[in-house]
């Protein structure tokens, strides 16, 4: 490593200008290995986002494989606890996991590695990522950098945190209610949910039809768009996995090309929003408007949401966890109790109606963006809340029905099954940070990524991550 770089400026660099750094050989895998174990040191136990961390494996990986060749170039990478690494402690949040240590990795996780990034660290989420607050009774909560009293959110709270802490450059999510863009939101960072099945994932029981996804977390977009190359493509033990990858998502956030018509929403239709949030976040969209490009408010039909999505998401939760219930259920939180009941209890009619609304809001949807390019609305509906509240149980008069109804600006996007991410737009009264939702249509990454390269460069937001917890 040149002699005029030291463990603390790296750490404070985007990820591509790590990656260039390799590439010029200015700095080893190893030394960025040893940067990042010098910080999770310094600024983990105060928020708990790296639990489990991996760096003899990484190191010996960085020793015995060349990087030089692959997109990569050998930079380190944060895997959310919910995808197996190979040799390294697995535990999806949950007790039933403590001690696991999977023989094999996810097969995203091989894609990613033998793409150039090294694993040194499984970042904390929520048991089985259910909930929007990163809790379970193995490593306890993560919290929020911008305040420690507050929530990270979820699931992939330990990943966001640990962008904006400087303990990872690049970092894995997923997303089936807002797991990627609630954290992101929550913690000024970048998370992108992609269209469904441009990133191949395991598929589990529910292999033809689902509705979670994984995808890439970082610090700025063009970071995100970089790891979403290393990420995407068809794999065949995946039956929904895209074949046409043909496009670099990484030249399309940087040519930063302008939609021609915007929507905005403060609300999508569906749900109460903190005025200091929508005011914050319309602000953001409408600079949209100082470039030329129209912002008119507008959203699709999501009649019929609520009844879809928390059906859909049961069967979920009913198909990967029924066979659990029995044995663990003192074991389990009561959150997934009721998740994995209430799928085993709906009856043929409540499913066969919510498929039937969901392909009736889809095909609203793909009109809607013959006339728009993008919809814009809050990433969350409310700013960061306490950690210690299981999840936000009312916004003023308005109470919520469960635990995750309060996510419902974000899952309106899952059932489009199109791409949306999170990117910081503003901060609120007391600094908190405020994540804007940005979503394309189906399979328009390369628009959607674009136009938040181009608001984040015409934002300018500021104090920017990584921070030290406060």
């Amino acid at each position: 490593m040149s002699d005029s770089l030291k463990n603390s400026d790296l750490v404070h660099m985007s990820a591509r200008t790590i990656r260039s750094l390799l590439a010029k050989k200015s700095v080893s895998p190893q030394e960025l290995l040893s940067a990042l174990n010098d910080r999770i040191n310094e600024v983990d136990n105060h928020v708990n986002a790296l639990p489990t961390l991996c760096f003899e494996r990484a190191y010996s990986r960085a020793k015995e494989l060349d990087y030089s060749q692959t997109p990569l170039k050998g930079i380190p990478i944060a895997i959310k606890d919910l995808m197996a690494v190979s040799g390294v402690r697995t535990t999806w949040g949950s007790k039933i996991y403590e001690h696991h240590i999977p023989i094999k990795s996810d097969l995203l996780v091989d894609r990613i590695e033998d793409r150039g990034a090294i694993v040194y660290a499984k970042s904390n989420t929520p048991e089985f990522g259910a909930g929007a607050n990163t809790f379970n009774d193995i490593f306890g909560t993560t919290l929020n950098p911008w305040d420690m009293n507050l929530s990270a959110a979820g699931s992939s709270g330990g990943s966001a945190v640990a962008l904006a802490t400087g303990m990872a450059w690049l970092a894995t999510g997923s997303d089936l209610g807002g797991s990627l863009r609630n954290p992101a939101s929550f913690c000024g960072i970048v998370g992108l949910r992609p269209t469904i099945g441009r990133i191949p994932a395991d598929p589990g029981p529910l292999a033809f039809d689902r509705m979670s996804v994984d995808g890439p977390m970082a610090r700025n977009v063009g970071d995100v768009a970089m790891l979403f190359d290393a990420m995407v493509g068809r794999h065949d033990r995946d039956p929904i996995s895209h074949f046409d990858v043909s496009q670099d998502f990484e030249l399309a956030a940087d040519a930063k090309n302008k939609p021609k018509r915007i929507a905005f929403s403060k609300d999508l239709g569906i749900t109460p929003v903190d005025e200091e949030i929508a005011n914050i976040c319309k602000i953001a969209a409408e600079r949209f408007c100082d470039i030329g490009v129209p912002v008119e408010e507008a959203h699709p039909d999501f009649s019929g949401l609520q009844h879809v999505f928390q059906t859909l998401r049961a069967v979920s939760f009913a198909a990967a966890l029924e066979p659990m219930l029995d044995k663990y259920r003192d074991t389990l939180k009561p959150e997934i109790v009721w998740n994995i009941e209430k799928g085993l209890n709906l009856t043929s009619e409540e499913i066969i109606r919510a498929m039937a609304e969901r392909s009736r809001i889809y095909a609203g949807a793909v009109d809607f963006f013959m006339k728009y390019d993008l919809l814009l609305s809050p990433a969350t509906i409310v700013a960061p809340y306490p950690a210690s509240a299981r999840y936000v149980k009312s916004i003023g008069d308005h109470t919520f029905s469960n635990y995750i109804e309060w996510c419902s600006i974000a899952y309106a996007v899952t059932i489009l099954g199109a791409p949306a991410l999170s990117i910081p737009c503003g901060f609120t009264a007391t600094g908190l940070p405020v994540g804007l939702q940005m979503v394309g249509k189906p399979g328009n990454e390369a628009g959607l990524l674009g136009a938040a390269a181009l608001l984040e460069e015409t934002l300018e937001i500021l104090p920017s991550c990584p921070i030290n917890p406060k």
